[in-house]
């Protein structure tokens, strides 16, 4: 979108494209239609898988699993409590795998996509499970920043979904 005095809006909608022309109000039509989605919340850790049916979450699982933090260890230490971080994340992350197995592959038909939140290498690292191939090509672009999954955070994912984003560039 283009103002008089030349500044631009570009606006990057959820679930693109919209159709070529669109005015505004085409825009919100399209960020509040009701779909079904799945989604993918990955922080080392811990995962929140859900479904979305519009705004509301119709089918949800929270977990969590020990991941241990760094340390300040040198030499062999640090490196044997690196290779516990990797396979602690690791099991984590097949726990998380298990639980979309379980909660959107069986609704793989009716979703619209699926939305990452969280750590993008770990959003990856979760559908990178072979079980979960169908899944891939509805995965969105960009993995939306949230707080550590939980619930509550998972519920207001849906909110989350439907945002616009702006981002402006002054020409002038």
């Amino acid at each position: 979108m283009t103002a008089p005095d030349g500044a631009v809006a570009v606006l990057e909608v959820p679930f693109p494209p919209l159709p070529p022309g669109a005015g505004p109000g085409a825009v919100v039509d399209h960020a509040l239609r009701d779909r079904t989605i799945g989604a993918v919340l990955v922080r080392r850790g811990g995962y929140a898988v859900g479904r979305f049916d519009g705004r509301r979450l119709v089918a949800s699982k929270v977990g969590s699993a020990y991941v241990q933090g760094r340390t300040k260890a040198g030499g062999w230490s640090q490196q044997r409590y690196a290779r516990r971080r990797a396979n602690q994340a690791t099991q984590a992350y097949g726990e998380a795998a298990d639980v979309v197995v379980t909660l959107l592959l069986p609704h793989v038909r009716d979703l619209e996509a699926v939305v990452g939140g969280g750590d993008d290498a770990g959003v990856q690292a979760v559908l990178a499970d072979q079980r979960l191939a169908p899944l891939r090509p509805l995965l969105a672009p960009r993995v939306l920043p949230t707080a550590d999954p939980r619930l509550r955070v998972l519920e207001a994912f849906g909110d989350q979904l439907r945002e616009v984003r702006v981002r402006l560039n002054a020409l002038a």
